[in-house]
């Protein structure tokens, strides 16, 4: 690897000292330019950024239109809970009939389905924790009832 020889010109002792400090000057500053471009540039590829990035309900369960998989998760699982939790005790043609039923259910499920359902689910249970507030309440600014100002 060959490297550039820079050519000075320099006539005495005090230019060398000069031309010594500045080139350390733009040393360090080149220095400090490129450790700073790299903790951006681990940064950017580090792991709790690839997982801000990626790991978002979107980005990963729906990796493009005809990709999608949690659609495809849920129209393999929902036909397994359903036939072993709700119709276990049902025959061979019913068993058929729900898994074929349910895998087409499942596979029109998405991330965003499953989110809006789990919303409304959950919204029942907790209600809304709305305060009203209190009619006839005086607001007390400090001012005595009885005072010149009032």
């Amino acid at each position: 690897m060959k490297t550039k020889s820079r050519r000075y010109n320099i006539n005495n002792l005090d230019e060398l000292h000069k031309m010594v400090c500045s080139l350390k000057d733009e040393g360090n500053l080149k220095k400090e330019a490129l450790i700073s471009d790299t903790k951006v540039y681990v940064k950017q590829f580090s792991l709790g950024n690839i997982i801000k990035r990626y790991a978002t309900p979107s980005a990963f369960l729906k990796v493009d239109e005809k990709l999608n998989i949690s659609s495809s998760v849920m129209s393999l699982v929902l036909p397994l809970v359903m036939n072993s939790t709700i119709f276990r005790g049902s025959g061979l043609i019913t068993k058929a009939l729900v898994g074929l039923a349910s895998g087409k259910v499942g596979k029109s499920l998405d991330a965003e389905h499953l989110s809006g359902i789990f919303n409304s689910v959950k919204s029942l249970f907790t209600g809304s924790k709305k305060k009203k507030p209190k009619e006839g309440y005086a607001v007390d600014y400090g001012i005595p009832p009885d005072s010149e100002t009032y």
